[in-house]
């Protein structure tokens, strides 16, 4: 079986947002760029799948949407274990414009499992791992929590409302992933950094896609507002304030 992480280039969680082009467009001057955390431990279960020859998993890639100065990101995915990369040459546009190229990557290289973390850190949208399973006309599983192979055929639990529910699927298939698919993510050894820099990323030119779906303007949520302290001995103080600026009383 082979296996497919799809992975997007989001900013550290760390770094300090701005925007320009009248709040149109984020500025990227000065961010760090790292995989999005899900697709991070995406990637490191199906490496984890690969180390356990029973599994018979032969290939596991990595397919990215964007431009080529991603590909810092894509490298890191390779240095993590990844075999082979694939990028669509193309800004990632919406999640509609994302998954159909996606989907064609799918189509001229075909793969067993697909893997989709359940969102992404930038813009939480949980739509691409949905729409790229339409695209390609197979089965996506949602909210997957852990996969292991069985006597060859794929087993998945999810989170449902109140419990776990553990189901099996045909391949091909999408698993869009969340919180307990790794427990930590892989970090790169030297010797994976080392091949990584002479592994070949296969670049595609997007297919004929126009998304369906534009920024209008992005907002960033109101300045935190400065903490008041209150003397201990004047309880009357906080009432006050929590009653007139906190109004929870």
């Amino acid at each position: 079986m082979k296996i497919l992480v799809c992975i997007s280039n989001v900013p550290d969680t760390t770094t300090r947002v701005r925007f320009v082009e009248n709040n149109k467009k984020l500025d990227t001057n000065g961010i760090q760029w790292v995989i999005n955390p899900w697709d991070e431990l995406s990637l490191t279960r199906a490496l984890e799948l690969k180390d356990d020859q029973a599994n018979g998993i032969q290939t596991v890639a990595v397919a990215h949407v964007g431009p080529a100065s991603a590909e810092p990101t894509i490298r890191k995915a390779l240095a993590i274990g990844a075999d082979e990369a694939f990028r669509v040459n193309a800004e990632p546009g919406d999640a509609y414009f994302v998954a159909a190229q996606l989907a064609e990557v799918v189509k001229a290289n075909p793969f067993d499992i697909i893997f989709c973390g359940i969102e992404s850190s930038d813009y939480n949208n949980s739509a691409v791992g949905g729409m790229l399973a339409e695209f390609l006309g197979i089965p996506s599983v949602s909210s997957v929590s852990s996969i292991s192979i069985r006597d060859g055929k794929p087993v998945l639990t999810r989170e449902v409302d109140g419990g776990k529910e553990t189901v099996t699927v045909p391949v091909p298939f999408v698993a869009i992933v969340q919180k307990g698919i790794a427990k930590e993510p892989r970090i790169a050894s030297m010797r994976g950094i080392m091949t990584a820099r002479t592994k070949p990323i296969k670049v595609l030119e997007p297919a004929a896609t126009e998304p369906l779906t534009a920024v209008q303007e992005f907002e960033l949520p109101p300045a935190r507002k400065k903490c008041t302290f209150v003397d201990p001995e004047n309880p009357k103080q906080l009432i006050e304030l929590l009653q007139n600026e906190a109004k929870v009383l």
